[in-house]
């Protein structure tokens, strides 16, 4: 495992893990719904960010476990990690905020997450963090613009993409 034995994770201000989503993270959008940030650090200096809070609709996934109340599940809402980050960085990042969250939050009693196969892969790190894979969707959101940039139908909201996303809305 190298140096990931050596990240250090706490909690931080969501002011600085907004920030650090903003810029490192491929949508470069914060979590609307997230409650805890967590800081993954080396040598002192901050490499990634979890946020974890709310799903965006809790009706869709309460029914996913049995006798799942209101307040008994969190989604890791945005995981990003600077490029350059040893081996295995992002798969410890996550274990350690689970172990930080069932130690603080008792009340949790499962996690959820979602991995965007376009963009960073199929999940493989959720795997190895002790996630179980239960579904594959097909995505059909993504755009690609003519300067050849990708971006995800929820990104082209407002501003100078809000005509380009009403006419792809418009053409299905």
């Amino acid at each position: 495992m190298g140096r990931a034995k050596e990240i250090i994770v706490k909690v931080i201000p969501s002011k600085i893990a907004n920030e650090f989503v903003k810029k490192n993270h491929y949508s470069g959008k914060v979590a609307a719904t997230g409650l805890i940030c967590f800081g993954a650090f080396l040598d002192n200096k901050i490499i990634g960010v979890a946020q974890w809070g709310r799903p965006i609709n809790k009706y869709l996934h309460l029914h996913l476990i049995e006798n799942t109340k209101w307040n008994d599940f969190l989604e890791l809402n945005r995981l990003v990690c600077i490029d350059d980050t040893p081996k295995y960085t992002e798969s410890r990042f996550i274990k350690i905020c689970l172990l930080l969250i069932k130690r603080n939050a008792p009340q949790v009693k499962w996690v959820m997450s979602f991995a965007d196969a376009t963009q960073c892969g199929d999940g493989t790190i959720y795997r190895a963090s002790g996630f179980v894979l239960t579904n594959i969707n097909d995505s059909k959101q993504l755009y690609e613009l003519p300067n050849g940039d990708t971006l995800h139908l929820m990104g082209l909201q407002g501003g100078q993409h809000g005509a380009l996303r009403k006419k792809m809305l418009d053409s299905g």
